[in-house]
């Protein structure tokens, strides 16, 4: 008597690769994940404004404020407790001129704040400073204007302002600055500050190029928080949205330039710029998860409409995932709490 037929081991009905084995528990998912955020990881942008008392919210982007001295020593107290990997200052000054001179005065807000940071946390966290103009211009912009080659016209020096670049470069050294963030998009702007680091005594600051920054939409809630007079816009020096090789091309450029990190900014509309960049680039790539980003997500959440939790990570998670060795997020505290307590 034949024993009965056995079915056959894969078909139709029965496949032979099965991918779903890997996602079948939570151990064997966390086994062979592929991208991992940690603490370390994680950047916390922060905005300490001059002559506040308390903290300021920022009506456009919840949970976000403008520091005081007192406030922001607590939360930076909080985030090296956090274990993130950094802080990046930015400084909200009360008076602006057309050069920006607050960004080199030794006492302007940006400075002093930078040396409250490394006197609290400088052994727990790197203290980084934001290298650009905007902040401090009564026009807004992220250099000096030329006001002689077409009147009524804005228009940027950018050699001119390589020089200012320089002189904020040694005062952010000088107030402990351990990384310098170089956002202006100025032609030459890492070579012009590596050298006057270098040629002060500061060779052993970092420089963070943000190399791919494109002139984008998602900008407009940072706007409200550092109080920007901005008039026009700033596409004559930052990325058309539209071009992706021209990123590359400035990727290339910076760190030809000696950039010790590159960056692209926005994250999550340029994610084929940054998985680009990643796979070209000799040195750290970062990406910054700006704060319109931030805010769609915070708005999305308050309505109900997704799960905010889980938004924020997998935000950030496809961020690293694209290539970004490391991120700069207003989530940057929460998430990294969130990770330590093992909740997600």
């Amino acid at each position: 008597m034949q024993p009965p037929a056995q079915a056959p081991l894969h078909g139709p009905l029965h496949p032979l690769i099965r991918p779903r084995r890997l996602r079948s528990t939570p151990a064997l998912r966390r086994l062979v994940a592929e991208t991992r955020i940690h603490p370390a990881d994680l950047i916390l942008p922060m905005f300490i404004r001059e002559g506040a008392t308390e903290a300021q919210p920022i009506t456009s982007m919840p949970g976000v404020v403008q520091h005081s001295f007192d406030s922001f020593k607590v939360a930076l107290d909080q985030a090296a407790a956090a274990g993130i990997g950094g802080v990046m200052l930015f400084g909200v000054p009360e008076k602006k001129d057309a050069v920006g001179s607050g960004a080199v005065d030794p006492n302007g807000i940006l400075n002093v704040a930078t040396r409250v940071a490394v006197e609290a946390v400088g052994d727990a966290l790197v203290v980084q400073t934001d290298l650009c103009l905007d902040e401090f211009t009564d026009h807004g912009h992220c250099g000096v204007l030329d006001v002689t080659s077409r009147p009524g016209t804005v228009i940027i020096d950018n050699d001119a302002t390589l020089a200012v670049y320089r002189e904020m470069a040694l005062a952010q050294a000088n107030a402990g600055s351990q990384l310098l963030g170089l956002s202006g998009m100025m032609d030459g702007q890492v070579a012009a500050v590596r050298d006057a680091l270098d040629g002060n005594g500061f060779s052993d600051i970092a420089v963070l190029a943000y190399s791919a920054k494109y002139a984008s939409a998602f900008y407009g809630p940072f706007r409200e928080a550092v109080q920007s007079s901005l008039v026009g816009n700033r596409r004559s020096y930052q990325l058309d949205p539209g071009n992706r090789r021209e990123g590359l091309r400035e990727v290339e450029l910076d760190i030809a330039e000696g950039a010790d990190i590159v960056m692209v900014k926005p994250a999550m509309s340029y994610l084929d710029v940054l998985a680009d960049t990643a796979a070209i680039s000799s040195v750290p790539v970062w990406a910054y998860q700006v704060s319109g980003e931030y805010s769609m997500i915070e708005a999305a959440a308050a309505n109900g409409w997704i799960d905010r939790e889980r938004a924020v990570y997998e935000s950030v998670l496809s961020i690293r995932r694209a290539g970004a060795d490391a991120v700069l997020t207003y989530f940057a505290v929460e998430l990294a709490r969130s990770l330590n307590a093992g909740a997600l």
